[in-house]
């Protein structure tokens, strides 16, 4: 490891193998090795002793919607990445949509590229969208280098990103099994939400209500339907129907080619809980009731869930108003997603190592991202430095991102990220950024 330019070492690195004590060595931006901790540190190489605090893979979250160009107001590539190193988390895919143009053309994708290129303070690729118009535009885009396609199965909420019907979800599923793309989708049904009860207003048992399961339970069999026909790679974002795991269990086992996230808000948070009229809490699908959550957590160890990502869906402040109705649908979640699912999976007698396969090496497995997800030798050197056992309590002014709103205002977590790093270089500690050092992303065949 002559070459080696920083070693960073703790007692607990999580490793493939494992957490053990180790030093890391890297050397331009790349983890050159995993050597015992008490290694002898090369000469000419720095060394970052921190001590008991774990060493995680730094965190891929593959589902955030950034809004820039277009909606900056609501986030934008300068906050948003901001608020993700903060939180340890070291890639973002972006979504397609809520930006303006959104990512359904290449001509849209090198737009929100050009715009993103300089403000990335993490790494950052893009999702494309599938609309019922632009089939001809998916294999350009997918050579373009996104990572997949974005598809609604019901109103996304925004009118220049319609959804797709049957007919028009089997012609471009179809058109993207071609060239073996994944196709990730918002999985309700228009139908069942048309037939739930839309009553409006500050219960939020009548938001609830009008976001039944079924919705969900009858958009995911279809998918599979169409996956199982076509042999086609499909993901289903953001679950928060229980009901639709036995389905997701037996397609999976039948060969369809099928992975599913859910996301920090479904975990930890519950219908139970909600006040009235605080549409911060508002998501869609929404968040149920705590034995669903229980369900979910289930589903996640024994691997029927395969990730989870934070869906970070922000809007201005005068958007969540106290009409669930009408109120924007989104939960701002970025910089706090490593914590809040930790304070809760350790609860529940989870590891560590379980929330970094969940949060960081599934999720790059899910957009091939070979060279994130893990410390081990060959890989980016991404790391996020974590107190695990170090708690404070959620204050929005803290918060990075642009609308400090969130539904976990006043909680008390679990997890301080001291530090983040991006290929060998702190990006952030002690709530101190660098300036922008992240690179834009494109899917490698």
């Amino acid at each position: 490891m002559s070459d080696a330019e920083l070693v960073l070492r703790s007692t607990r690195v999580i490793t493939p193998e494992g957490t053990r004590a180790a030093s890391v060595a890297v050397a331009d931006g790349t983890i050159r090795a995993v050597l015992p901790h008490d290694a002898e540190v090369p000469a000419g190489a720095r060394l970052e002793d921190v001590g008991d605090h774990v060493l995680l893979p730094g965190l891929v979250d593959t589902h955030v919607h950034v809004n820039d160009p277009g909606r900056t107001e609501w986030e934008g590539f300068w906050t948003a990445t901001r608020a993700a190193a903060a939180g340890g988390i070291t890639t973002l895919v972006d979504m397609p949509l809520n930006s303006l143009p959104p990512t359904t053309t290449v001509d849209n994708l090198r737009t929100k590229q050009k715009v993103a290129a300089d403000k990335a303070h993490i790494d950052v690729g893009f999702w494309g969208g599938a609309l019922p118009g632009n089939v001809k535009d998916l294999r350009p885009l997918h050579d373009a280098g996104v990572f997949g396609f974005k598809a609604f199965l019901s109103p996304s909420g925004v009118d220049e990103f319609p959804h797709l019907d049957h007919e028009q979800l089997a012609r471009s599923l179809a058109e993207i099994a071609a060239f073996d793309g994944l196709l990730i989708v918002h999985a309700e049904d228009p139908h069942h939400l048309a037939a739930a009860p839309q009553q409006g207003g500050p219960k939020y048992a009548h938001f609830l209500a009008s976001r039944p399961r079924d919705a969900e339970d009858t958009a995911i069999a279809h998918l599979v339907a169409q996956a199982k026909r076509l042999h086609a790679r499909v993901h289903v974002l953001h679950l928060s129907s229980s009901d639709a795991l036995p389905l997701i269990a037996e397609a999976r086992a039948e060969g369809v080619r099928l992975t599913v996230e859910t996301c920090p808000h479904y975990l930890t948070l519950t219908a139970e809980e909600v006040p009235d009229g605080a549409s911060e809490f508002k998501c869609c699908p929404p968040i149920r009731e705590a034995a669903n959550q229980d369900l979910l957590w289930q589903a996640l160890a024994d691997g029927t869930i395969d990730c989870v990502v934070t869906d970070h869906s922000p809007s201005t402040a005068d958007l969540k108003t106290d009409d669930f109705a009408t109120a924007w649908g989104g939960i701002s979640g970025l910089q706090l997603s490593l914590a809040a699912v930790w304070t809760e999976a350790r609860k529940r007698g989870h590891t560590l190592e379980d929330v970094a396969r969940w949060m960081s090496t599934r999720t790059a497995e899910l957009v091939g991202l070979g060279q994130k997800g893990a410390i081990e030798a060959g890989r980016d050197a991404d790391f996020a430095v974590l107190a695990p056992d170090e708690t404070f309590t959620v204050d929005p002014a803290a918060l990075q991102h642009r609308n400090r709103v969130t539904a976990y205002a006043g909680r008390t977590l679990s997890g301080v990220v001291k530090s983040t790093w991006l290929r060998g270089e702190r990006i952030v500690a002690d709530g101190e950024f660098t300036a922008p050092k992240g690179r834009l992303l494109t899917r490698t065949p």
